[in-house]
């Protein structure tokens, strides 16, 4: 079907005029002068080609087919200003779909508070989530399917990607619970040294295996990975079955196994690095909302 053009101006004159059914009470609320606002409505009318208004020397009054036009004109500039009013508030940072990628484990720490005030501060924003490790979040950013990531141990550079720490986060020790290590308050990484690990590979996070492999060797030794996994809840589990000890952010102590300890892993200073990760160029606009809202939140968690 052939649509109509239909001039902006014109709709806001007929919409005008027929609120005030008075040409000179219409041009002055339009800003006009009386002889334009009657030449936008012949044109109107010509394009319908039926008149929209009877003239009568006190005013004017719709016609049947004005009254039929008049609903259709209202829908289309409110749906206009709505539109307009939705445009802005995307281009400010105030509304419109943002998809963000996160590591499983920032579910237990960083995710939940930033959602929730994020939340009450941009109520006009649509926010889909996508869990995923480092690397596939790194992929998915350069290929414009996530707007944001929530990624740990990010690399040192990256000409695409822009980064900032949102938190600091400390290590902890998984063990079985039956591990002679399990009775004390805290672990140092050479008492593992010749413990089995349960770790993550290195493909979906190469940032924090190596972290996790660097740590152990500057301990003075080279960990003995015995299983990989790819989630937190799956590396616990296979610790809690007797497969190895981990090495993990302390967030995972809110995955409560029964058959799993963990301890603090001293002396203190080895910590784990979790950023914000965005396209440096074509950010979507509600990219500084959400950094504005991350940096409102602790820097570390201890």
């Amino acid at each position: 079907m052939e649509r109509p053009e239909l001039p902006l101006a014109q709709l806001h004159a007929f919409v005008v005029l027929a609120e005030e059914l008075h040409f000179g009470r219409a041009a002055a609320r339009l800003g006009t002068a009386q002889p334009p606002l009657s030449q936008q409505i012949r044109r109107l009318e010509d394009k319908v080609g039926h008149a929209l208004f009877r003239r009568e020397p006190s005013g004017v009054t719709l016609t049947p087919v004005g009254r039929e036009l008049l609903p259709a004109a209202l829908r289309a500039l409110t749906g206009l200003a709505d539109g307009l009013a939705m445009a802005r508030a995307v281009g400010d940072g105030q509304a419109g779909r943002l998809r963000i990628g996160f590591a499983a484990s920032l579910a237990l720490t960083v995710l939940p508070d930033l959602l929730r005030t994020f939340r009450q501060q941009f109520p006009g924003a649509r926010l889909d989530l996508h869990e995923m490790t480092t690397a596939p979040q790194l992929a998915a950013l350069r290929g414009e399917t996530i707007d944001v990531g929530l990624l740990r141990e990010p690399p040192t550079e990256d000409p695409e990607i822009s980064f900032r720490t949102v938190v600091d986060e400390p290590f902890v020790a998984v063990l079985p619970a039956a591990h002679p290590l399990a009775a004390q308050r805290s672990v140092e990484l050479p008492q593992l040294s010749d413990s089995p690990f349960v770790l993550m590979p290195r493909e979906v996070g190469p940032g924090f295996y190596d972290r996790i492999t660097g740590l152990c060797t500057a301990a003075g030794f080279t960990p003995l990975i015995a299983q990989y996994a790819v989630e937190w809840q799956t590396v616990c589990a296979l610790v809690e079955a007797g497969l190895g000890v981990s090495v993990a952010p302390a967030g995972i102590r809110r995955i409560r196994l029964r058959g799993v300890a963990f301890r603090r892993l001293g002396p203190g200073t080895a910590r784990t690095r979790v950023a914000v990760a965005w396209r440096t160029h074509h950010a979507h606009p509600l990219v500084a909302s959400v950094l504005s809202t991350l940096a409102q939140q602790p820097s570390d968690r201890r």
